[in-house]
């Protein structure tokens, strides 16, 4: 198959196109550079640096490729973020993504696979209830309502076009690569600042000093594994939640990773971020069997952090 992986430089996306790669398949990746990194693009695939938002270059890309498939990982990922600016964050979440989907109707691309969120979709979840497909949604932030938005257009172009489109609803993912510069990827921050010998600040969940929010932690090769999935037609739901439905506090999370690199963390405490869900964990989808658990990963993550900061933290 050919297969275009937007996004393809970044944290996830590297890792999909890593594994298409794996399957013999032909990859093309899309990324504009501002988040993603030229070394992370597996040697084997082509790269062209492009932004979604400029719609005339994604159509001449999609159409010269010609794609079998996409898979779309390209956004503005933060939460913060979108609370500041609202507007970008709709620009490249929607507006590229409506580019993206017109260029693979005129291309005829037969299948499109959407990184979306599971964790601010659902928003808050009091315990012990658990995000399901067919939950309605509550989103709390501009970034979950541009990817509901587009989960909406996907179902208009399924209808309309015949596109063979999955939704993968995303827990918050971790694992090698992941940017631990800017707001997202707590896991990334965490590691980076205990390796060098940093405090962590836990952010609030509802006042000062509690134990931060809790979240549904999800190693990135279980992520890669439904995407290469969904995009070779092995995955039959339009829809599927992409998560581990365990539960792990801001805190707890800092323990972990402490111990997993052997070190006594120094914590302090922050306000609550504007936009953040008190409580995320999701109801995964069976299909992916068990997934990988917190510690396991976050080993494979503190080795390849580690691997990377010579010298910091202990052996």
């Amino acid at each position: 198959m050919r297969i275009l992986v937007t996004g393809g430089a970044g944290f996830i996306g590297s890792h999909v196109a890593d594994a298409c790669l794996a399957r013999g398949h032909d990859v093309l990746v899309l990324d504009d550079l501002s988040g993603g990194r030229r070394e992370n693009v597996p040697d084997g695939a082509r790269f062209v640096t492009l932004d979604i938002r400029d719609g005339d270059a994604v159509a001449r890309e999609v159409a010269a490729f010609r794609p079998d498939a996409i898979s779309h990982q390209a956004a503005q990922v933060s939460v913060s973020v979108s609370t500041r600016e609202p507007q970008r964050d709709a620009q490249v979440n929607v507006a590229g993504t409506l580019h993206l989907l017109e260029a693979a109707v005129q291309s005829g691309v037969s299948r499109f696979v959407f990184a979306s969120t599971g964790g601010a979709i659902y928003g808050e979840l009091p315990a012990p209830e658990r995000g399901e497909i067919g939950r309605p949604p509550r989103p709390l932030s501009p970034y979950a309502c541009s990817k509901l938005a587009v989960e909406g257009y996907l179902g208009y172009y399924r209808h309309a076009h015949g596109l063979d489109a999955t939704v993968l609803r995303y827990a918050n993912v971790y694992g090698p690569r992941q940017d631990p510069h800017g707001e997202a990827g707590v896991v990334a921050i965490f590691t980076q600042r205990l390796l060098a010998g940093q405090a962590l600040q836990v952010n609030a969940r509802q006042a000062l000093g509690d134990e931060g929010c809790i979240r549904d932690y999800v190693f990135v090769a279980d992520v890669v594994e439904a995407n290469v999935r969904a995009l070779e037609g092995r995955i039959a739901e339009p829809m599927v939640n992409v998560g581990t439905g365990v539960e792990t506090t801001t805190r707890d999370l800092a323990t972990r990773l402490a111990r997993a690199i052997g070190v006594t963390p120094t914590l302090g405490h922050g306000p609550r971020r504007a936009g953040d869900v008190e409580r995320s964990v999701l109801a995964p989808w069976s299909g992916l069997g068990a997934p990988v658990t917190l510690d396991a990963g976050l080993a494979d993550t503190v080795s390849w952090f580690r691997a990377r900061s010579p010298g910091a933290g202990a052996d």
